[in-house]
């Protein structure tokens, strides 16, 4: 199902239906006065995320912090079905139910059988890591979960009543500290905020033997204009395979982006430059991801598997702030703030509309000289992870409830 489709019915479906039931659910709420007090031993967890390969990724301290607190608990995450390659590889998961947003008739029958599924496992606590989907409001509110965890902005008006406790969503903080902050609603342990690793060991052999850099020039169709543009990675590829002759360039991608990843290649024109966009399965994404020299992305899902296998990235951000989704021991950020940039999380359609003025700025020249600076070894991660320290001893800081 396309992603527009799927923008049009959460926005004028699921949004609608989530506005009435909430003040059913409010009003029965208080007739049964069930007890949503959090202070007890949870067996049985439930963890959402639909969207955003970057985004579970960068949800495994907040998975960690609950395995150290409830190491028998069972943890279920929750996402659609394109997302179960990586979760598998994510060991600190118990169980994945999976939603198949391909087409709209696969979408509403994988719903019915994922609701029912947890219906029937009756997680005691369900945390909703969606900030913007009101589908997934309606779809946390069906679990019939007793505890039901979501995010507001501004306002807690809206959801509250779906939702048993909210959480702040504070978007000047590294995505990973937030689910963090949701976990402390249980009692977790927040101070382990790095990612869940993939360690070469278990990756197999390398799939290539000889040095090389990997280039994600993609960016999901949830936001396209995150992509710095087909002809600066022409351009910048040109000049590395130029100066750096034992050095091969492999681009990536999905299937579905593997024709973007062509005009890549083909602008080019270079043997050593080759395009392996859809060639591998998730195995083979990490595999190469992880045995680089080092690698240049936009700011979506590989960008983030590189964090998972502390390959030295050079990540260049614009519609999206790096202090939310660049925070990382190997991550060499290159960001230029204009005015109405970060506008991701706030607009449905940018300011810009889609020209992306904050990505065009950013010039070749200025990722060569990092690229040299980061492969040389005479660069330092701009990891930004320490402006953001979370003192409080109040585990409920930012968190409203019944």
């Amino acid at each position: 199902m396309r992603v527009r489709t799927q923008i049009i019915l959460d926005k004028y479906v699921a949004k609608s239906i989530s506005f009435f039931l909430n003040f059913f659910v409010r009003l029965l709420g208080k007739i049964l006065r069930i007890n949503h007090n959090l202070d007890r031993d949870f067996e049985k967890i439930a963890v959402c995320k639909f969207k955003g390969m970057g985004s579970i990724l960068q949800a495994t301290p907040m998975l960690k912090a609950i395995r150290r607190k409830y190491p028998n608990a069972r943890i279920i995450f929750v996402s659609t079905k394109s997302n179960l390659a990586i979760l598998n590889k994510i060991d600190l998961i118990d169980e994945v139910v999976t939603v198949d947003d391909s087409g709209f008739f696969k979408f509403l029958g994988s719903n019915f059988s994922a609701i029912f599924k947890l219906m029937r496992i009756r997680p005691q606590i369900y945390f909703d890591l969606e900030i913007y989907s009101d589908y997934s409001t309606l779809f946390t509110l069906f679990t019939l979960s007793v505890n039901r965890v979501g995010f507001y902005l501004r306002s807690s008006t809206f959801r509250m009543g779906i939702y048993t406790h909210m959480m702040l969503f504070n978007s000047r903080a590294p995505i990973s500290k937030v689910y963090l902050q949701a976990s402390k609603l249980i009692g977790c342990d927040d101070s382990d905020t790095e990612l869940h690793q993939f360690e070469k060991e278990t990756l197999g052999e390398p799939i290539l033997k000889e040095k090389y850099m990997v280039v994600n020039p993609n960016a999901s169709d949830l936001r396209l204009e995150r992509r710095w543009g087909e002809a600066n990675y022409i351009a910048l590829i040109k000049k590395v395979l130029h100066e750096f002759s034992d050095l091969k360039v492999v681009v990536i991608g999905s299937k579905s982006e593997r024709a973007y990843a062509d005009l890549v290649v083909t602008g080019v024109r270079e043997e050593r430059c080759v395009n392996m966009a859809g060639e591998t399965n998730i195995e083979g994404l990490i595999n190469l991801i992880a045995n680089a020299q080092i690698m240049v992305s936009n700011d979506t899902g590989p960008m983030h598997i590189s964090f998972c296998t502390n390959t030295p990235v050079i990540a260049l951000f614009g519609p999206c702030s790096p202090d939310q989704y660049g925070v990382s021991k190997n991550a060499y950020t290159i960001y230029k703030p204009v005015y109405c940039s970060p506008c991701v999380h706030d607009f449905e359609i940018p300011p810009c509309k889609g020209k992306n003025a904050c990505m065009q700025i950013i010039s070749v020249d200025e990722v060569y000289e990092q690229f040299k600076n980061v492969y040389s070894g005479k660069a330092l991660p701009n990891s930004l992870q320490d402006n953001f320290i979370y003192s409080s001893k109040d585990r409920t800081l930012g968190e409203i409830g019944r």
